[in-house]
């Protein structure tokens, strides 16, 4: 996973420096009044909840906060200085999302990496859902399809170091990717199916290797031609090798 310190402190200083800019901001709206006023301090505090969110769910990525540790509210607010109100905002995000889980009478947690059955277990699903999706996409094809299809390949990146900072912006485009073909091949339940897993961030969360971009990255864009050119059968068969090098190529080696 690499060094995670220099990462922490940057996440904890973006904080700090949106903290400061909010502070100063409330000082200097102080004379504000009427609808304008609560509109800005609406998207100040929505703000600092977000970057809350961010530098949390970096440390959680970058296990910072190791898997299956305790999450200390208190703790998180003295490191970012802020309220525990963001904080608690940002754990209930991240419980959503399968990063963290809320034990009664006890607080948050980190969840833990996925084991292999469970790892296995993601797979096999993705296997079931995702080729079938590639073909209904392909044969359901329309312009609006390839445009956005060619938009979303576009906004993709290769990573530029080995931690959540470097592959945040891969992570992103290929949850947006993904659900993006779930949701071409016209069925909600599927996109809906697909969505709930979040296993783009499960996955990411396992292991970060530079190498891995340029191949996730060349796959799509297989996948994007062999949909876009509406060709069913290439589609699924595509989508079916993605898959599978990301299972045996790219992430089996993490249980080894």
């Amino acid at each position: 996973m690499g060094e995670p310190t220099a990462e922490v402190g940057t996440a904890t200083g973006e904080v700090g420096a949106a903290m400061e800019v909010g502070t100063a901001a409330e000082v200097g709206a102080a004379g504000v009044v009427g609808a304008a006023g609560v509109e800005r301090r609406v998207l100040r505090r929505q703000m600092l909840a977000d970057d809350v969110y961010e530098a949390i769910k970096t440390e959680l990525m970058d296990h910072v906060i190791r898997p299956g540790a305790r999450i200390s509210i208190d703790g998180l607010a003295r490191e970012f200085q802020v309220s525990s109100t963001p904080v608690r905002e940002a754990l209930a995000r991240l419980e959503s999302e399968g990063l963290a889980v809320k034990e009664p009478l006890k607080g948050y947690r980190a969840t833990p990496l996925l084991t292999l059955a469970e790892f296995d277990d993601l797979y096999r699903f993705r296997l079931l859902l995702e080729p079938w999706a590639a073909r209904r996409a392909a044969e359901r094809i329309s312009d609006d399809g390839r445009a956005r299809l060619r938009s979303e390949l576009a906004t993709a990146v290769e990573p530029t170091s080995a931690d959540y900072a470097g592959y945040k912006s891969l992570t992103a485009h290929d949850n947006r990717f993904h659900t993006l073909i779930a949701a071409l091949s016209g069925s909600e339940q599927v996109r809906l199916a697909f969505e709930r897993t979040h296993c783009h961030l499960h996955i990411f969360r396992l292991h970060y290797d530079r190498d891995i971009g340029p191949e996730v990255l060349t796959e799509h864009r297989f996948l994007v031609q062999a949909i876009t050119s509406g060709d069913p059968a290439a589609a699924e068969a595509a989508m079916t090798r993605h898959i599978e090098n990301s299972m045996n190529l790219r992430l089996r080696h993490v249980y080894e």
